[in-house]
């Protein structure tokens, strides 16, 4: 998670301004009256502050004119605080300048939980928690053996396990006390743990705030714990109009996906994330909107939306003449030009700050009749691609009351740009209509960072899931440190299918501020095979070569050697633009001993073939699982900033 440290008019201004009002912050952990840590980890959320969509939250300690921010209407951080008594204040900013503050009480005690090589940071012994908690905990080694997974139970409840050396994840427990049992696995089969006796209360949730006095505001409803942005319930409406919702827990479970369906329809649009941002079409007349949940625990949740679609749409006129930036119902399109021509991809750029009146809640574009893009906001910068030919683009937005507006304009794509060292072509045309996909990837719980112990030095690394920069509207933001050149691996499971031989890789990558001290930038899948023995796909930008980079076992299977290939084909990260999208995509496929065939890559739609079969199995002893890494190396010592959004992993 990138925390950005305030100091600008705009938010001393916000802070000093503040009279009493309602808010609604949750915080889930530390709970009120809490024994914690030295390190100790924030999780709350806040839908919305004095009726205004919350567009940040952030934290502060004791006196402390130091506030620690994020854009985000949910915070998952790590707070350090010396031994005694302090006095955490969570915040919550709305869209229109409100400001909500709820106090949490917290001791601090310097006793870290350890035994058998296993560190429990998070929660503290005999620690007062509330449901779900955050755990935290390492184990490099069990027993003097490398630790190959960890995992979790609760009592005499079902162990959970990941395939790593930590876990930072959230729990659910029921009140009263329990016996949390921290658990790892040696790579030669020792196992060790340690059980941390622990108390479960409810959930701090704040009822009073101070605020600024709103210029405007819009009201959300939040029903089982599902925040609807937009419409607002009994809502007039406009086909197409935007569903804007988030959920972070159902019925005390971390959400692991969302959907939506309209009326009595049994087709359910369902992505995995905690947050669902759609454009959806219905006839004119009153209908119902069904906008769903579920837990990661099986749990499911619903807040039905009443609205009425008007007859018509929200759109007006278009702008003319050649080559001049097209303005209609206050949304402007500043890019491509009205009559232009283009290659593609090219970029589609434009804001609106309100539509009818209103502050607008989202932004988006088309092309012709197809599907529309859609991010949170009032502006857009995106890539598009199309066909050549003349097309008519369309950009969009959509107020919190789900009017929309449009302005639409003329362009001419001559074809598909090419780079140095590539080739143009559809990469997407590589997967076949039956392929499996999972889409939304960055956007699943349950990621986890550890350093990678082969780049020497030392790394840390946090995340968080942010609405800006984002092209879905739920980017994850990795934030690294280093010294020595270190890296840090960022890594999530998927699935566990153990037959599909091909896989597509496809996501977009955002480099914030510099790029000079990235090394090299990781996109791995792993996949374990009918026979047991692991298939690694390894691939990378590699900086200090300036070529795309693959994996081979050098060795065998039981007696691995992962190690490094130069391709031909040309690329360093520190040539990537910053503060701007890359769309990264990988086509490799298997056979069943586990020669991996690295195909092509494409870079911001240019494709370089890499036509490579190398061996790539080994005996790591895993159960079934599909998992991706995102591993980001520094150069030298320092920190860095990338962002992971639209990440889509296909198989068949």
């Amino acid at each position: 998670m990138k925390f950005f440290k305030h100091s600008s008019l705009a938010l001393a201004f916000l802070l000093a301004s503040a009279i009493p009002a309602m808010a609604s912050i949750t915080v889930y952990s530390p709970s009120n009256n809490a024994q914690v840590s030295t390190q100790f980890t924030l999780n709350a959320v806040s839908a919305s502050c004095s009726n205004q969509p919350v567009s940040a939250m952030g934290f502060s300690l004791d006196s402390s004119s130091n506030t620690t921010v994020v854009h985000s209407t949910s915070i998952d951080a790590t707070v350090s605080a010396s031994s005694g008594s302090h006095t955490l204040h969570v915040k919550a900013w709305g869209n229109a300048g409100a400001a909500c503050v709820t106090d949490v009480a917290v001791t601090v005690s310097t006793s870290a939980s350890t035994t058998g090589g296993i560190t429990v940071s998070s929660p503290g012994n005999n620690a007062s928690v509330s449901s779900p908690f955050q755990l935290s905990a390492t184990a490099p080694t069990c027993s003097s053996q490398p630790v190959s997974a960890m995992g979790y139970s609760i009592d005499s409840g079902s162990t959970t396990i990941v395939h790593a050396t930590s876990i930072n994840t959230n729990v659910s427990s029921s009140s009263g006390a329990h016996t949390l049992h921290v658990k790892a696995w040696g790579n030669s089969g020792a196992s060790c743990m340690t059980n941390v006796p622990i108390n479960v209360g409810t959930a701090t949730t704040s009822t009073s705030s101070t605020t600024s006095s709103p210029s405007s505001s819009t009201s959300g409803t939040t029903i089982q714990g599902i925040t609807v942005s937009s419409p607002g319930n009994n809502a007039t409406v406009y086909s197409p109009f935007v569903l804007n919702a988030a959920a972070t827990y159902c019925s005390s479970q971390a959400v692991s996906a969302m959907g939506y369906s309209l009326d009595s329809s049994s087709s359910t649009a369902i992505v995995k994330s905690t947050s669902v941002s759609a454009s959806i079409t219905a006839a004119a007349g009153a209908h119902t909107l069904h906008v769903k949940s579920w837990g990661n625990g099986g749990s499911s949740c619903v807040a039905n939306i009443a609205i009425n679609v008007a007859s018509g749409t929200g759109s007006t006129t278009t702008s003319s003449g050649s080559t001049s930036t097209t303005s209609s119902s206050g949304v402007t399109i500043s890019s491509p030009l009205n009559g232009a021509s283009v290659g593609s991809p090219f970029t589609v750029s434009g804001n609106a700050p309100t539509c009818s009146s209103q502050t607008v809640t989202a932004i988006g574009y088309s092309l012709d009749s197809g599907a529309t893009t859609i991010v949170n906001g009032t502006s857009i910068n995106e890539q598009a691609s199309a066909s050549s030919g003349s097309h008519t683009l369309h950009l969009k937005a959509w107020n919190g009351s789900g009017t929309v507006c449009t302005a639409s304009e003329t362009i001419n794509v001559t074809g598909s740009s090419t780079g140095s060292g590539g080739t143009s072509s559809t990469a997407s045309s590589v997967v076949p209509s039956y392929a499996t996909t999972v889409s939304s990837i960055q956007a699943l719980s349950g990621w986890v960072a550890q350093n990678d112990p082969a780049t020497g030095g030392s790394s840390s690394g946090w995340m968080s899931l942010v609405n800006s920069p984002s092209l879905s509207g739920n980017s994850r933001q990795f934030n690294s440190s280093f010294t020595n050149s270190s890296g840090e691996i960022y890594h999530v499971t998927f699935g566990d299918d153990t037959s599909a031989t091909n896989f597509f890789y496809d996501g977009w990558v955002y480099i914030a501020n510099s790029n000079s001290n990235i090394a090299n930038i990781e996109m791995d899948m792993n996949q374990v095979m009918p026979n047991g023995q692991t298939a690694i796909y390894g691939f990378q930008c590699d900086g200090y070569s300036g070529t795309w980079d693959y994996t081979k076992n050098a060795g065998s299977p039981t007696s691995p050697n992962d190690t490094w290939v130069h391709s031909g084909a040309s690329c360093n990260p520190r040539n990537w633009s910053v503060n701007t999208w890359h769309h990264v995509q990988i086509s490799y496929s298997r056979n069943s001993s586990g020669y991996v065939t690295y195909h092509s890559v494409w870079l911001d739609g240019h494709e370089s073939q890499i036509n490579a079969t190398v061996p790539s199995a080994f005996a790591l002893g895993w159960g079934p699982v599909l998992l991706t890494n995102f591993q980001i190396d520094g150069r030298g010592s320092g920190s860095n900033t990338v962002y992971l959004d639209k990440l889509t992993v296909s198989r068949w």
